[in-house]
């Protein structure tokens, strides 16, 4: 059998030694590992953590201590007739100040530190939303990695097997019981087989280097399906039970409604700055200076102060140049805007959820025609090659018969897989899916083809 270079590099890739078969849930822990997706939101929820503690530091005191040292040079002039003399003088003056600062009143304060819990309990959603979205991008890949292996095997049976009409069309023709129309038909039908599996074969390649990017390492050999999958319907039963809970516990919805809590907390703090703010103030420093000086009468300084201080600091704004009432009105759009993303977001969840629901009823539907449909097609195909050899069928019929059931084939695995996805995003539309929904898909899983 002769290969097109792409044939051959993507065979050669497809028969590579592997080490064992990897399931669904092998892939999703190498992503864990490898993703640099689910690291980046790794790191930024260890960034948003931080906004709490960051809050929590506008209510307690503050501390700051400065510090000098510096060598001082001055000269005087003594207008003392006669006659007028000068006289430098040379120091070191050193000092440090201790100060101390404890908010007692300050309405900003309060609001960034409220608004630091929200933005904090936010960055968790967050990642959760981001593992969320990890489980759905390697079931998504790792099913389409297994739907490309399906249509690489159906496209390589169905070349065996036009190969084999072909034959039999060219032996036909040849004793001169069929004309040469059958034989032109079949060997088209042939061409398109091994055009379909290049394309097979170049897809895998595709899909494998989709889970390559994820995992960051080429998959092992993949788990396939069990021949007899289970179909579950949505418990409960009821696709509006399963929106009312998406609209509460929908991840997206979650972090919009801290959204909008953060706007109102934005709002409180920049209307605080037409409040007036109180703080206990407390600061102690010594200063010292020592030295000689030269004139007329020869002097040398050497003094130390020390000053300590207590007491509440009151601080009124009157009139910012309009600044703060410009703030409010921005806080306020800010905070509608925050609104309509929340209502905009409940919607979407909804429909998602719909969606989802639809996709798990209907796909177990599906599922179920289709396996009719390949057990009528498959004895279609049965009865026209049987009619083919009593002659009452054409060579024609037997392709087209087995057309009919490569398609039924194809789309009952397709279905198989969209029906798995829809379950699964369904629990995420619902804020619920976690890894044990994972492994029990996994659970569906055989390393037997």
């Amino acid at each position: 059998m002769k290969y097109t270079p792409l044939l051959f590099i993507a065979l050669n890739a497809l028969q590579a030694p592997v080490a064992h078969a990897a399931d669904l849930l092998d892939i999703y822990r190498d992503a864990l590992a490898g993703d640099a997706t689910i690291a980046s939101a790794r790191a930024a929820r260890q960034a948003g953590l931080e906004k709490l503690p960051q809050g929590q530091a506008l209510l307690l005191p503050s501390v700051n201590l400065s510090a000098s040292s510096a060598w001082n040079t001055r000269d005087f002039s003594y207008q003392i007739p006669p006659p007028n003399d000068k006289v430098s003088q040379e120091f070191n003056s050193n000092g440090y100040t201790l100060s101390l600062s404890q908010p007692l009143y300050r309405r900003q304060n309060w609001a960034m530190y409220e608004s630091g819990k929200r933005q904090a309990a936010m960055a968790e959603t967050q990642f959760s939303a981001a593992q969320q979205d990890l489980i759905l991008n390697v079931a998504q890949a790792y099913f389409d990695a297994l739907l490309a292996q399906d249509n690489l095997s159906l496209a390589q049976s169905q070349k065996k097997a036009i190969q084999q009409q072909l034959e039999q069309a060219k032996a036909n023709f040849d004793v001169g019981t069929a004309t040469i129309t059958d034989t032109h038909e079949a060997q088209a039908r042939h061409d398109l087989a091994v055009a379909t599996e290049i394309v097979a074969l170049n897809e895998l390649e595709v899909r494998l280097r989709a889970l390559e990017k994820i995992i960051g390492k080429r998959p092992d050999e993949l788990s396939s399906l069990l021949h007899e999958l289970p179909l579950q319907q949505p418990e409960p039963a009821d696709m509006n039970q399963w929106v009312e809970t998406a609209e509460q516990n929908n991840l997206a919805n979650q972090l919009k409604q801290a959204s909008v809590a953060i706007a109102q907390h934005e709002l409180e703090r920049v209307k605080a700055g037409h409040h007036p703010t109180v703080d206990i103030v407390a600061s102690y420093s010594d200063n010292s200076q020592s030295g000689g000086a030269l004139g007329p009468i020869g002097t040398y300084v050497a003094n130390e102060t020390k000053t300590s201080a207590i007491g509440v600091q009151l601080n009124l704004p009157l009139f910012q140049g309009g600044a703060t009432s410009s703030q409010i009105r921005e806080a306020l759009a800010n905070q509608e805007k925050s609104r309509q993303e929340l209502e905009a977001s409940v919607r979407l969840s909804a429909l998602t959820t719909r969606e989802a629901y639809l996709g798990v009823t209907s796909g177990i539907a599906q599922v179920k025609a289709l396996e009719q449909a390949l057990i009528s097609s498959q004895s279609s195909l049965d009865s026209t090659q049987l009619g083919q050899e009593v002659g009452v069928r054409t060579n024609v019929d037997v392709l087209n018969a087995q057309q009919q059931l490569f398609s039924a084939r194809r789309d009952l695995y397709k279905a198989r897989y969209a029906y798995l996805t829809s379950r699964l995003r369904l629990k995420a539309a619902t804020g619920s899916l976690a890894e044990q929904d994972l492994a029990a898909i996994n659970g569906l899983l055989t390393q037997k083809k």
